[in-house]
C-alpha cells in the first residue's frame, strides 16, 4: 500500500462549491473514505452532499469551525467569486492551513493569492481539474501547482479523484510501478503552474473542437451542388456542381470514426453521442461560450513569443459564435456599396 494509500482515511477535507462538477468530485472522494465538510447556497445540493456521507456546513464559518487539526479546504467555484469567498475564509484559518482552488482561476491569479496568503502562513494550492461532469464515475485528470508539502498532504485526494492508470493503456517503455502522471494526476511545479497547464489544456480543446466541427461542416455541404444558387453578379456560382452530391450520414461517420481511426478521442465520442440524439442539432443555437482560457493561453503565447494559430484561430471562431463580427461586417458591406455599388444580398436564395 502506498503512502498516499495509507493516508486515505485520515484525511479531513472542507469543499466550497456543490455545483455540476464539485457535487460530483465530493461523491468520489467519500467513496474512497475521505471525510469532507461541505458548503453550497444551494440547500438541495448540501442535503445532496449529506446522502454521501459528507458532513454539512451552514455557512463559511461553520465548515472552518467543523474541520479539525491542520485544515484543507477546496473551493470549487467560478473565478470571480474565489476572491470573495477567500474574504471571508482566510480570517477564519491559521498558519498551515491549505486552500485549494481548483476551478478555472487565470495563474496571474494564483500568484497574487498564494503571495497575499503566505503572508498569514497559509498555503495555496491551485489545481486544474478535467473531467465534466462524467468525473464522479471517469474520473478527474489533475494538474497540481503550489507548495510541494501542500501537495504532499494533500495526495490522497488527488489520488481519490484520479481516473487510475487504467483508465488508459500505458505509454509503450513505462514499466514498475505507475507515476502519478499515469493514475490521472500531477504535481507541475509552484504556485499557478497547476492553472497554467490547465489553461493550455483547454485553449487545445478549443482547437480540437474546431477541428472536428469545421470538419463535419465540410461533410454536411457536400450536397452543395443539389442546390440552385442565385444567378447575379452578387453570387458566385458553384463551378462544379457535379462534385458536390454526396449526402453525408454524420452521426454514421462519428461512430466510424470511433473505431480504429487515428482522430478518435472521446472528445469524438461525446460528439456521436450527441449527433446520434438529434443529427440536426436543432437544440443548439450555435452560440460557443468562451470562459477565459483561450484568452489566456494567446495572452501566454504572445508575451513567450510562440506561435498558435490554430488556437487562436479557435478563440476567434467563439467570438464569431458570439456575433461579435456583426459591426465589422456590416463595415465591409458598406465599403462594398460604396467603392462598386454593390448591393447586400440578404439571403443565399437555395431551393
Amino acid at each position: 500500500m502506498s503512502a498516499a494509500t495509507s493516508r486515505k482515511e485520515t484525511l479531513q477535507l472542507g469543499f466550497v462549491g456543490l455545483g455540476r462538477m464539485g457535487l460530483n468530485m465530493v461523491r468520489r472522494m467519500q467513496q474512497a473514505g475521505i471525510d469532507c465538510v461541505v458548503f453550497d447556497t444551494n440547500i438541495d445540493a448540501r442535503k445532496e452532499a449529506a446522502s454521501y456521507g459528507s458532513t454539512i456546513a451552514e455557512s463559511i464559518q461553520d465548515l472552518a469551525g467543523k474541520l479539525e487539526g491542520s485544515r484543507a479546504v477546496w473551493l470549487m467555484l467560478p473565478t470571480a467569486v474565489v476572491d470573495a469567498v477567500l474574504d471571508q475564509l482566510v480570517p477564519l484559518l491559521s498558519a498551515g492551513d491549505i486552500v485549494i482552488d481548483g476551478g478555472n482561476s487565470h495563474y496571474v491569479e494564483d500568484l497574487r493569492r498564494a503571495e497575499a496568503l503566505s503572508k498569514h502562513r497559509i498555503m495555496y494550492v491551485d489545481v486544474g481539474v478535467s473531467g465534466g461532469v462524467w468525473g464522479c464515475e471517469r474520473g478527474y485528470c489533475q494538474m497540481i501547482g503550489g507548495p510541494e508539502q501542500a501537495y504532499k498532504r494533500l495526495e490522497p485526494a488527488f489520488v481519490a479523484l484520479a481516473p487510475g492508470v487504467g483508465a488508459a493503456p500505458r505509454s509503450e517503455g513505462r514499466t514498475g510501478d505507475p507515476s502519478p502522471a499515469e493514475n490521472g494526476y500531477l504535481y507541475c511545479g509552484p504556485s499557478g503552474a497547476g492553472h497554467f497547464v490547465k489553461m493550455i489544456h483547454n485553449g487545445i480543446e478549443y482547437g480540437l473542437m474546431t477541428a472536428y466541427a469545421e470538419g463535419l461542416n465540410v461533410l454536411k455541404g457536400a450536397n452543395a451542388g443539389k442546390h440552385k444558387r442565385s444567378a447575379d453578379a452578387e453570387t458566385s456560382p458553384l463551378e462544379h456542381p457535379e462534385r458536390y452530391q454526396y449526402d453525408f450520414p454524420i452521426s454514421e461517420i462519428t461512430e466510424l470514426w470511433r473505431r480504429g481511426s487515428v482522430i478518435g478521442s472521446w472528445l469524438l465520442d461525446l460528439t456521436a453521442t450527441e449527433l446520434n440524439r438529434d443529427p440536426s442539432l436543432k437544440d443548439y443555437t450555435g452560440r460557443v461560450s468562451d470562459s477565459g482560457e483561450g484568452r489566456w493561453t494567446a495572452q501566454a503565447a504572445i508575451d513567450e513569443g510562440v506561435p498558435v494559430p490554430v488556437l487562436t484561430a479557435a478563440l476567434f471562431g467563439r467570438f464569431t459564435s458570439q456575433g461579435n463580427e456583426l459591426y465589422a461586417n456590416k463595415v465591409m458591406s458598406a465599403m462594398r456599396h460604396a467603392f462598386g455599388g454593390h448591393h447586400e444580398v440578404t439571403t443565399d436564395n437555395k431551393d
